[in-house]
């Protein structure tokens, strides 16, 4: 979609009293994002093809109990010239409602767009970019400063457990009255380039949507805004891109490394872990999380740093943190029955899926893992890493199925599938299925699930796997 007319007119102060149309509004960026604009007292409403096909419908009612009014994705929402129509880059200009936009002269904007104006108007914005661990940072840093009363403004991708209530299912946002606006920064469509930090939080740098080269222009040139960069020295790449910083203006956090903020003495469990927290030249203090495996005690310690050059005491952060109770979709345990416990994960790119395959590792168990790919376009550009971290980090004994990758409609090219991916892991040395259908697939799972197995759903950009995952454990509760 082409970027629209986000000038000084739609937006140039408070949204109270303006009216939005969220084109896609229940979509995991989407909607946090009407909730945020509602809470500021601006008038909501939207469409969303998930809506009109009858999935997730806990989702739509969370927002109705918001006063956000939703409607078909036909364009009869889109009534008034004063509507400012909110999509993300992936609707089509076809959608009846862009046409209606475009028909009535509405102003326009990306989700991006939008989401970049609130953050720089912000006092204190703080953005969390990475190619992974976002939603988990941004969720601990909005914890601590929630926890040391700054009544902070959080825009986040996944729903955080801290937030979430039976009036507030799906709490993927937080909206404060504080100086601190939270959110994380997302590279695969380049918008982080809209983006102005004061604190700026670099988790890490690897292969996603994009090039490497790519990434350390977007990245680098992120963090050269702040104030205060906190990045991490165990990710070579995100470390060489400090090196055109002044030291003053960066904080560094790591385990392996000798850090600004540093973990040591790691003691791991199967749903949490402890570490030594190294940091101003303090004695040691000790956290437990309640999140699991290294790549957590990395995020802890991001999120320390961000909340200490927010102005937060570094003891306090380090109490705070251990109150975490994570993130939906993130290391999700559902539940257990019959001996198997079932556990709900966002991993879909490598660096995610290895991390939670090494902290399942670090347990006695196996592993049965539905991995549903989260498009067509992005196997195609990581369909060879993808198979060479399976091939590396599934055990002899792990089962591995892949049901077709996720579609929504629209127009897409499906030149690598997931039968591709399945051929590529098998050729590596280990054992992968292709299985079309996801149902089937998940059958298949739960049939061979015996006691002390771990059955893992694995995907993005689906929130329908959540209702799998929980459809499997009921299965395995039915089989006894």
């Amino acid at each position: 979609m082409a970027h629209g007319n986000l000038s000084p007119s739609p937006l140039g102060g408070p949204v109270t009293g303006k009216r939005f149309f969220l084109v896609g509004i229940g979509g995991s960026g989407m909607m946090p994002l009407a909730t945020i604009l509602a809470g500021r007292g601006a008038i909501v409403a939207g469409s969303d093809r998930g809506l009109d096909q009858g999935r997730v419908p806990a989702k739509f009612d969370a927002l109705r109990a918001r006063g956000i009014a939703l409607f078909p994705q036909d364009g009869s929402g889109v009534v008034a010239p004063d509507q400012i129509v909110v999509a993300s880059a992936a609707v089509e200009e076809t959608v009846a409602d862009m046409v209606a936009a475009s028909r009535l002269g509405c102003a326009r904007a990306t989700r991006a767009e939008l989401l970049s104006t609130l953050f720089n108007q912000s006092a204190l914005p703080i953005g969390v970019a990475g190619t992974s661990g976002k939603s988990t940072v941004t969720g601990m840093i909005g914890w601590i400063l929630h926890q040391a009363g700054r009544d902070p403004t959080v825009m986040n991708g996944a729903v955080m457990k801290n937030f979430a209530a039976p009036d507030a299912p799906f709490a993927s946002a937080l909206i404060g009255d504080g100086d601190a606006f939270v959110s994380e920064v997302d590279e695969s469509d380049g918008s982080i380039a809209h983006y102005a930090p004061r604190i700026a939080v670099l988790n890490n740098v690897s292969l996603d949507h994009k090039g490497l080269d790519e990434l350390r222009g977007l990245f680098g040139a992120f963090i050269a805004k702040a104030e205060t960069a906190i990045v991490n020295l165990d990710n070579d790449e995100a470390a060489a891109l400090t090196t055109t910083l002044p030291p003053a203006q960066v904080a560094t956090f790591g385990i392996d490394r000798d850090a600004d903020f540093a973990a040591r003495a790691l003691v791991e469990a199967p749903f949490g872990i402890g570490f030594d927290l190294i940091a101003a030249g303090n004695a040691p203090i000790k956290v437990r999380l309640q999140v699991p495996g290294r790549h957590n005690v990395a995020n802890a310690l991001a999120a320390i740093a961000a909340a200490v050059a927010a102005g937060v005491p570094l003891d306090r952060a380090a109490v705070a943190i251990g109150g975490f109770t994570g993130l939906r979709r993130r290391f999700d345990l559902v539940g257990e029955a019959a001996g198997v416990a079932v556990i709900d994960d966002f991993g879909h790119n490598p660096d995610k899926i290895a991390a939670t395959l090494d902290t399942l590792h670090a347990f006695p168990g196996r592993l049965l893992l539905l991995f549903q790919p989260h498009g067509y376009g992005p196997l195609k550009v990581m369909r060879h890493e993808l198979a060479a971290m399976f091939a590396e980090r599934l055990a002899p004994d792990d089962r591995l199925v892949l049901p077709d990758p996720v579609y929504q409609g629209g127009t897409v090219a499906r030149e690598v599938t997931s039968a591709d991916l399945v051929a590529d892991i098998r050729a590596g040395g280990r054992d992968a299925v292709h299985i079309a259908d996801r149902a089937a697939a998940a059958a298949a799972l739960v049939a061979a699930a015996r006691p002390s197995d771990r059955i893992v759903v694995m995907g993005a950009r689906d929130d329908t796997l959540s209702l799998l995952a929980a459809e499997m454990l009921e299965s395995l509760r039915r089989r006894g």
